[in-house]
């Protein structure tokens, strides 16, 4: 066993690409110190040592309204169930402006399946925001699994709802709805959802009509190890097929209450000790980025696990239903970066790995600076 480590050991430092065997191996026999050694040695190769990015961001639940219905979700109703909501333009504005007035510029929707709206919808109601706020905020516009679900619900292609939302000016579909990346799992729990191979065509879609996105995953319900080594390496995968297309990774934790799934949220632990898996199997992905959302400043420790980026997000409902707390008090936060020895630096959004130049500039208050890419 221990020959057996050393070889990964020495593969991780000469740069090497790990197995599938690699990865599960050291999920299950490596100390937390040697995960912690291995995914920052992959973590400083691309990424200041001593430094680490951040962003303030606002997720905006436009609706509740969903018929996905999958089984971990504490947040959804469906259309006929008391206290469902489809906000305005001006009620999403009004969130948006909170956002500003905490310094963020970073926007990201998250609404579910709602059967009313089509693509053209949603593209109207982006279209306007972004008249509105220029170039003062990037907007995630909705993620992968809305995406597929409105074209569906059109009756248009993918490609072709790709180049409308293009057209409209939409610079991002982000990865959201992936969870488990594995059709058993989703056969358990999100059978209202698409196959695996359904969401990485959509994805492609999105890619080739020049619109960014980026790679998600959701861990601690019951998926097996089998399971989300599936997501990484089909994952991994597709980065290669996209040439890089997926700007960066962002791994949470599920959060367990008000919810018909139930169970108990995974420990700091595991989740550092998955973390470093992801940055370490994920080595065609330059951004990992740590979940302060559902582990607030513990996640913090995830910068010594490989991440090197993290949110301080200013509201997201449908994770605050299932039991996350979010602070307004960022200074706690940015805090924990330098004492776990990390110099946090307020940055600018990502600009999409595919697609056309960024137009965001940096607000005059920000005196770090830090690299698109």
């Amino acid at each position: 066993m221990a020959a057996s480590l050393g070889n990964i050991k020495e593969k991780v430092s000469a740069g090497a690409v790990l197995t599938r065997a690699d990865a599960e191996l050291l999920y299950r026999d490596a100390s937390d110190e040697l995960l912690s050694e291995l995914a920052t040695v992959a973590r400083n190769r691309r990424h200041r040592a001593d430094a680490a990015t951040y962003i303030v961001i606002a997720i905006v639940n436009y609706t509740n309204v969903c018929v996905a219905k999958c089984d971990y979700c504490s947040f959804y109703k469906l259309p006929h169930q008391a206290g469902t909501y489809l906000l305005s333009v001006p009620e999403i504005c009004a969130k948006i402006d909170a956002l500003e007035a905490l310094g963020g510029t970073l926007v990201s929707f998250n609404g579910g399946f709602h059967p009313k709206l089509r693509i053209h919808d949603y593209a109207a109601m982006f279209r306007e925001l972004r008249t509105r706020y220029g170039a003062r905020m990037e907007f995630f516009e909705m993620t992968v699994a809305e995406f597929m679900f409105t074209c569906k619900l059109s009756k248009v292609s993918y490609a072709d709802g790709a180049a409308l939302l293009r057209e409209s000016g939409t610079r991002w579909v982000t990865g959201g709805g992936a969870e488990i990346l594995d059709d058993a799992f989703r056969r358990r729990h999100s059978p209202g959802k698409y196959s695996v191979e359904d969401f990485f065509s959509a994805q492609q879609a999105i890619l080739g009509a020049g619109i960014g996105s980026t790679a998600t995953m959701v861990i601690g319900f019951d998926e097996t190890l089998d399971e989300r080594m599936n997501h990484l390496e089909r994952l991994r995968r597709f980065q290669d097929e996209s040439n890089g297309g997926l700007t960066s990774f962002l791994c949470w934790t599920y959060k367990p209450w008000n919810n018909s799934l139930g169970g108990n949220e995974v420990s700091v632990g595991e989740y550092l000790r998955w973390l470093a898996i992801c940055r370490l199997f994920l080595h065609n992905i330059k951004h990992v980025r740590t979940s302060v959302l559902t582990k607030n400043e513990e996640a913090l420790r995830g910068l010594k696990f490989g991440a090197d980026d993290f949110d301080l997000p200013t509201e997201d409902e449908v994770t605050q239903k299932a039991g996350a707390t979010i602070s307004h008090e960022f200074e706690p936060i940015l805090a924990r970066a330098r004492q776990e020895g990390f110099e946090p630096i307020l940055r600018a959004p990502f600009a999409p790995a595919l697609g056309f130049e960024p137009t965001m500039k940096r607000p005059e208050s920000v005196s770090h600076s830090a690299t698109l890419a």
